[in-house]
Formats: structure tokens, C-alpha cells, sequence
């Protein structure tokens, strides 16, 4: 197991968290799997960008991203150099601190349907 902290966010975790992440599973599944509820709106196959986070801590230790997440990340709301779709981000033996963003796009949470 590995130490995965999320820096606190007004909605999915408004005093932050530290949680146990198991390696081997992406961050958004083991945000999720804690009850931090990261957006994910499709499912976590790399066609949203709901789930962007920002790694604080721990970047270089992630897998590297691949073309479809590079692709993603372009739409995503705030990208930084360390940006990552966390349902891309394989959590390995380095402990992550990470940031959600405090907006995403999101249309089907928003009422936005196409």
C-alpha cells in the first residue's frame, strides 16, 4: 500500500485525506474505492477529462502518460505540467499528493447532455 494524500477541495474533500492506495490501481479508482468521489464521467476509459488531477508530489513515479491521455489532457480545465487523468495514473510504490482541480468539465453532472 501506498500513502496517497488529496490536498483538501470544497466539494469531494473539503478537509483533505490521506488514504491507503493500493499499487497497481489508478488514483481515481482508489480515490473512489476510499469514497473520495473524483468525478469520472465515463467510466474511466480515458474519453473525459472529469477526473484531471494535479500530483503535487510523486509525479516522476507515475507511468507515463500515453498519446489518448496527452490528447485528453489538452481539454482539461487548468492543466499544469503535472497534470494527469487519475483514471490513467498507475499508483506505484511512492507516496502522491495530489490536487482536484476545483473545476472540470463535466456536462452530464451539469444537466448538459448532448
Amino acid at each position: 500500500m501506498t500513502r496517497l494524500t488529496v490536498l483538501p477541495h470544497d466539494e469531494c474533500c473539503p478537509e483533505g485525506a490521506v488514504i491507503e492506495a493500493e499499487e497497481g490501481k489508478s488514483i481515481c479508482r482508489n480515490l473512489v474505492e476510499n469514497d473520495i468521489e473524483l468525478d469520472h464521467a465515463c467510466g474511466m476509459v480515458c474519453a473525459c477529462t472529469t477526473c484531471h488531477v494535479i500530483v503535487r508530489e510523486g509525479f516522476a513515479s507515475l507511468n507515463s502518460p500515453g498519446e489518448d491521455e496527452e490528447d485528453m489532457l489538452d481539454m482539461a480545465w487548468g492543466l499544469e505540467p503535472n497534470s494527469r487523468l487519475g483514471c490513467q495514473a498507475i499508483v506505484g510504490k511512492t507516496p502522491l499528493v495530489v490536487e482536484i482541480p476545483q473545476y472540470s468539465i463535466n456536462l452530464a453532472r451539469e444537466g448538459q447532455k448532448k
